[in-house]
């Protein structure tokens, strides 16, 4: 029976089934969290007076010895159950009888969902941090280790300019500065505590929201009852965003990568036993890794759209496609994380090549070179512009330099890695 069921009352199996949908499955995630969000509620209704000390005494030894059987594994949800809130309750009313009954008071399962999903958020978004840190770190390691090899750059596919390995490293290193900003917004706006909105109108008990706030660990609150509710789906969505930020920076990097790797560039490469092979051809070393990086890592960029689809044009409170957030969600982040380590495994051993340049191929990257020693030495631009144009034109342009000397902040010769690190460390620090 349904913890909402009237006495006498059914429901159609079909209907209990599509209704409840995958919520069991996701529910799971959310079960140790659902009980640190009860046991710092039974604790308010004790502080408060609307439990005795006799039903305390029983309901939160109860709570923390459920809470170790979901961390141990020893923990399942029952189909005559809904979801995790409704599982809990009965399993308590088993074990401890009527005092079970009374951990409802002065909440619903509106803000009990509300708070369980913001506390599974912080955790995640919590690993996802270390993991996008480990990664940022080992860019910046091997922008350091290879800052000295110099490599062809691009725009519009053709080639540009002369590149380096440590600026290319570097380049995505800043990135996930960036996506970690992003990150840790998303953390601020999860980092609020819904409990005690109730069904998105507050109680007529005198509930401690403060008290529930500090025990959970929340910085702050959703003060207004209607939006605490009205964070559902806005949350996820603002999370999403952070995700798909990291993920696109992935994405980006993993093209680059499966360019690079490929016999025409011959950039870098990987040991075999990292690579694929294909059923006919021989020699195919494929890079599977990072194709399957690039292709989740677009598909995560589609969910905050997903997700806006989902909520818009709803109006205040509560309804029930905030449920199909967490069967949206819940799987990208696990996505993202899976991501993030494969990427960092496959660095562990990537092998960079070295005097790409000496290559013929590569002979017009250096007209700019060309161009800027012409001007350093007294002939105005366009006029080295123009000359340096002619000679590749008629195929007599040459350039035996190729040392270059570019000193500026963010350059070949000054790649501020010191200051990228220094913008990561103040945001990991806030």
């Amino acid at each position: 029976m349904k913890i909402w069921q009237k006495e006498g009352s059914t429901i159609t199996q079909q209907i209990d089934a599509f209704t409840v949908g995958r919520d069991r499955e996701f529910d799971m995630l959310l079960a140790p969290y659902d009980v640190q969000g009860s046991i710092a509620h039974v604790t308010m209704l004790h502080h408060v007076g609307l439990l005795n000390d006799e039903d305390f005494s029983k309901i939160k030894p109860a709570l923390e010895q459920l809470y170790a059987e979901i961390l141990a594994g020893c923990f399942a949800i029952d189909n005559s159950c809904e979801d995790i809130h409704s599982q809990i309750e009965w399993m308590l009313i088993q074990r401890i009888g009527e005092a079970g009954k009374k951990i409802h008071s002065g909440r619903s399962r509106n803000d009990q969902v509300a708070v369980d999903i913001k506390l599974y958020l912080k955790a995640e978004l919590q690993e996802v941090k270390g993991l996008t840190l480990s990664l940022f770190n080992k860019l910046l390691s091997l922008s350091e280790q290879h800052k000295d090899k110099l490599m062809p750059g691009y725009t519009h596919m053709q080639v540009a300019m002369p590149s380096s390995f440590g600026l290319w490293f570097a380049a995505y290193a800043e990135s996930l500065v960036d996506d970690m900003d992003m990150l840790m917004t998303a953390f601020r706006m999860v980092d609020k505590n819904p409990l005690g909105s109730g069904a998105g109108y507050g109680s007529s008990f005198a509930l401690d929201r403060q008290l529930t706030t500090s025990l959970l660990g929340f910085s702050s609150m959703h003060y207004n009852s209607i939006y605490a509710q009205m964070s559902r789906g806005k949350t996820e969505k603002i999370v999403a965003q952070a995700i798909s930020g990291i993920a696109a920076t992935l994405s980006r990097f993993s093209m680059d990568v499966c360019l690079y790797n490929g016999q025409n560039f011959g950039f870098v490469s990987f040991p075999s036993h990292m690579t694929t092979g294909s059923s006919i051809m021989p020699h195919k070393k494929n890079p599977d890794v990072f194709e399957l990086v690039r292709g989740k890592c677009n598909r995560l960029q589609s969910i905050p759209n997903e997700l806006a689809l989902l909520m818009n044009n709803l109006p205040s409170g509560y309804h029930r496609e905030m449920q199909l957030t967490k069967e949206i969600l819940f799987p990208g982040i696990e996505t993202l994380k899976s991501c993030l380590s494969i990427v960092q495994t496959m660095l562990q051993e990537i092998e960079v090549h070295d005097n790409l340049l000496d290559d013929e191929r590569y002979l017009y990257i250096f007209t700019v070179e060309q161009l800027n020693d012409m001007v350093n030495s007294g002939v105005a631009f366009r006029d080295a512009y123009r000359q340096v144009g002619m000679e590749v034109e008629n195929g007599s342009f040459s350039y035996s330099g190729k040392q270059l000397h570019h000193i500026h902040a963010g350059s070949i010769g000054n790649l501020c890695n010191d200051e990228i690190r220094k913008e990561m460390n103040k945001i990991i620090a806030e």
